[in-house]
């Protein structure tokens, strides 16, 4: 099974010394003058206006984590609408379990403030 993907590894290895190479031959024979103009955090053409690194909320992180773990799940509806027909009642009530579980992590994240920006 493994041989299968024999064929992907020099393709791999091609394209990891390939873009190694461009990295190494851009900074070797590109332009490299920084100045404080240069590397100073860009605003559209402004001066910059407080520090350049902000602390970010955890609620940020925990809403897009959880955005991401909603967004995975739903990803599994599509597969299962397509063959929805050929798994009958079966398939029917395994959506249904996981939809149910599903709703519960939603609603038990509603409900303990999961979902609320301050």
């Amino acid at each position: 099974m493994l041989a299968d993907y024999a064929p992907v590894a020099p393709l791999a290895i091609l394209a990891v010394g390939v873009a190694i190479l461009v990295l190494f031959m851009s900074r070797l024979l590109g332009p490299f003058k920084p100045d404080a103009r240069k590397v100073a955090p860009y605003e559209s053409g402004m001066r910059p206006i407080g520090p350049a690194v902000r602390r970010i909320p955890v609620q940020f992180y925990r809403i897009g984590m959880l955005f991401i773990i909603f967004d995975i799940e739903v990803i599994f509806f599509l597969p299962w609408a397509v063959v929805f027909r050929d798994m009958g009642w079966y398939g029917l009530s395994v959506m249904g379990v996981f939809f149910f579980i599903l709703t519960v992590g939603f609603a038990y994240e509603w409900l303990v403030g999961g979902l609320e920006w301050e």
